[in-house]
């Protein structure tokens, strides 16, 4: 598939013009500039044409700091890979002088450029397109990407370097085979990526983590928190296994965020575990398991998810058996809704303890996705009753009739029983515990819901 990457200064509408192509807000858009500084790609259409889309960072005029540095570097990388690169301009400022220096780095590229003069809705037309052209860079296309005015135009630019995927209309056949594309539909279903986000507080090491699992340097790092931004999805496989691995923003405590790019960043992340099947938590062994940690595995439960504690920075501690156990008891103690979950000791800077990690985030996945057969939960309900009854209410003992499993990722098992609404939640508890130990169900969220509803197979 071809690769279009979006190339331009801070501000131009580069996100805009990409959540645009893909069809859906996936990059952060706001006034202030600066908001994407990793690279990001996606599948995108325009018509008839598919292709991998790359936004990338914004490239002000340049600095000695590291970080700049880096975005640069993964910007160029972005060039490197493309077909095509959309070069956006502002056409409400013009060009600039850096402007003119990025199209002077992009013609060293040799690689077919288009010029996109965004924001060009009203009067700013014209304009825009006797800018572009100063560039001699190439073909202007004049468009606005918040309104979508100018998309046919861009996909007229783009025809001619997909003339060898694009079919002539004669050639097309349409054939009955919904047996075969059934098939092929639950095979892709079979072999679906994991959604994998890596979540936690800021500067933990979570991009470092992703770009020792992946072996590159994929994802911008620095010795300073809030480097992530955008909610960036990598593809992977380990093991042969398909990984859609997910790099979120550091998540702070909701008081202490005041600045509106990162609540932004925080409601990505927020989305991102909405969508994601299970999350490494990586905390930093040096100052572990503080609240905001306990806030972030708690949200994680309650959303469903699979979880994978990752305790970074391993390397730095000295006494790891006494560290170890304590944070397992804390986990007992604070985190019963996941008990067991597994805690990884990993040091992802030396590369350490990452097989182990994506074994545990294997595992907890097959068990994550786990369905218990009716007739063996019953056997097991009735044992379970009778070692523990159900509590008397007003003089009547809650009656509990049967248990079935309504669906997995996570379990979830419909409970039913006479006066349903009375039954309390700590004989759910009891209940939970006990199907997570029998089962062998640690650190996955388990849900009951109690149901007042007949049995349709049983005579009462």
């Amino acid at each position: 598939m071809k690769k279009i990457a979006i190339i331009g200064r801070p501000n131009v509408g580069k996100s805009t013009l990409f959540n645009r192509l893909v069809g859906r807000r996936v990059a952060l858009v706001h006034k202030q500039p600066g908001m994407t500084r990793d690279r990001r790609e996606e599948q995108a259409t325009l018509y008839d044409l598919e292709f991998l889309i790359i936004d990338t960072a914004g490239l002000a005029d340049p600095d000695d700091s590291n970080l700049t540095k880096s975005m640069f570097d993964q910007t160029m990388i972005a060039v490197n890979e493309a077909d095509v690169v959309l070069f956006v301009i502002d056409s409400r400022e013009g060009c600039t002088p850096y402007d003119k220096e990025l199209a002077n780095a992009l013609r060293k590229s040799n690689k077919p450029i288009l010029v996109i003069a965004n924001k060009a809705e009203g009067n700013f037309e014209q304009f825009g397109i006797s800018e572009a052209t100063s560039l001699s860079l190439g073909e202007v296309i004049p468009m606005s990407a918040e309104h979508g005015i100018g998309t046919g135009d861009l996909y007229q630019a783009l025809c001619p370097y997909f003339a060898d995927e694009l079919q002539p209309e004669e050639d097309v056949f349409f054939e009955d085979e919904s047996a075969a594309e059934a098939e092929a539909e639950a095979d892709a279903k079979a072999q679906k990526p994991i959604q994998l986000a890596i979540v936690g507080r800021p500067n933990v090491g979570k991009s470092t983590l992703i770009n020792k699992l992946i072996g590159e340097n994929r994802l911008l790092t620095a010795d300073m928190p809030g480097v992530t931004r955008d909610a960036i999805s990598i593809d992977w496989s380990y093991e042969g296994r398909a990984i859609k691995l997910i790099d979120t923003a550091g998540i702070r405590r909701r008081g202490k965020v005041t600045e509106s790019t990162e609540r932004l960043a925080i409601l990505d992340t927020d989305k991102s575990i909405q969508y994601t099947e299970v999350a490494i938590l990586v905390i930093d062994a040096t100052c572990p398991f503080e609240k905001q940690d306990l806030s972030i595995a708690e949200d994680l439960s309650r959303e469903g998810r699979a979880i994978v504690i990752a305790l970074n920075k391993w390397d730095l501690i000295q006494d790891k058996t006494k560290l170890l156990k304590e944070l397992q008891e804390m986990i007992e103690t604070h985190l019963s809704q996941i008990k067991g979950v597994p805690l990884i000791p990993i040091s992802a800077e030396r590369e350490k303890g990452l097989d182990a990690l994506m074994d545990a985030v294997l595992k907890i996945y097959q068990l994550w996705n786990m369905r218990i057969s009716t007739a063996k939960l019953n056997k097991w309900l009735e044992f379970a009753i009778s070692n523990h009854p159900a509590p008397a209410i007003n003089g009547r003992r809650i009656k509990i009739k049967y248990m079935t499993q309504i669906k997995t990722r996570p379990p979830t098992f419909a409970l039913f029983a006479s006066q349903a609404e009375e039954l309390p939640g700590s004989y759910t508890r009891y209940l939970v515990n006990n199907l997570r130990k029998d089962f062998n169900l640690p650190g996955i969220p388990i849900r009951i819901q109690v149901r007042g509803s007949k049995n349709p197979y049983v005579k009462e």
